[in-house]
């Protein structure tokens, strides 16, 4: 259990020393970072059976066995996310095995499904994007040492996948009907990975993330972030996207509705209703999406039939 107060964490904290084991943590720490792995290590996980989906689309065996990689990639991060996590008191075999499909802790764009190659690599250039802002802001400023070290490898591969996504998306924007089909999966992939970062700093209810040096900037800072390569590279493909750069704020400023009402069945955005109160949306994500009890139950099946159980 842990052994310091809060006062003493956070004069460690100030003292610009990294937290390396649990007897160095406060409860608040310990609770907070038990938050933050388990979303990180479930939306590693539950991107294998997103991607596996769309991958089967794939265009040559080349272009399957590079999904497949990326794939191998995510389950190695959630890998690393889970161990760590035992380290501190969780089961992983729980975790990933015992727990109802909308128990698990992940952004709710996993749970629409990626039916073709197209979105599958659109899904790489956003939401890989999303995650490498993410995780590599902890990996600059997390104060928490095995994760910190541990994300120099996932900060890499995180790389790669955008990278990956970029790469086919520029193909695909050349051949005929190319720009069209990246276009409608961007209509409805770019405001999910907007959602990704979670509610604006004035909603947030887990100050600790900051406080305790989880991460190094806000949610509102890191959608910042994401904007500032996600925009200029949709724009080199002339693809539309309902983001605009506002030199009186220097800041990328939203031209839709956001957050608004969307329809998972259809991919389709209700952008004409206007803007919806993010406790509506809070309700979309606990309720979670079309793939959620497939997905996971896909992966928990193996288990299930080894070791018995329901």
């Amino acid at each position: 259990m842990p052994l310091v107060t809060e006062t003493n964490l956070l004069e460690r904290l100030q003292e610009g020393k990294l937290i390396e084991t649990i007897d160095q943590m406060s409860p608040v720490y310990l609770d907070g970072m038990k938050r933050i792995l388990t979303v990180s290590a479930d939306t590693e996980l539950i991107s294998a059976p997103a991607y596996y989906l769309a991958a089967q689309d794939a265009p040559s065996t080349n272009a399957f066995v590079s999904a497949m990689g990326i794939i191998q990639d995510e389950l190695g991060h959630a890998h690393i996310a889970y161990r760590i996590l035992e380290d501190l008191g969780v089961s992983k075999e729980q975790l990933v095995y015992e727990r109802k499909p909308e128990e698990f802790k992940y952004p709710y764009a996993f749970d629409v499904p990626l039916d073709t190659w197209t979105e599958l690599v659109v899904a790489n250039a956003l939401y890989d994007r999303a995650g490498f802002v993410l995780l590599g802001d902890v990996f600059k400023h997390g104060s928490f040492g095995p994760w910190k070290r541990a994300l120099t490898k996932v900060d890499k591969e995180e790389n790669f996948h955008l990278r990956h996504g970029e790469t086919w998306m520029r193909k695909i924007n050349e051949q005929p009907g190319g720009r069209a089909r990246l276009q409608r999966a961007v209509d409805w992939m770019l405001p999910l990975t907007l959602e990704w970062f979670g509610l604006p700093d004035a909603k947030k209810r887990h100050s600790e993330q900051i406080d305790y040096g989880f991460k190094g900037s806000t949610n509102d800072q890191l959608r910042q972030i994401w904007m500032s390569t996600a925009i200029p590279f949709l724009s080199e493909l002339k693809l539309d996207a309902p983001v605009h750069w506002d030199a009186a704020t220097s800041k990328y400023q939203i031209d839709f509705p956001f957050p608004s009402r969307f329809i998972a069945d259809e991919k389709r955005w209700l952008f004409d209703e206007g803007q919806i109160s993010w406790d509506d949306v809070l309700v979309r994500w606990k309720a979670r999406g079309p793939k959620n009890k497939e997905f996971v139950e896909g992966l928990q099946r193996g288990h299930r039939e080894l070791f018995g159980g329901n």
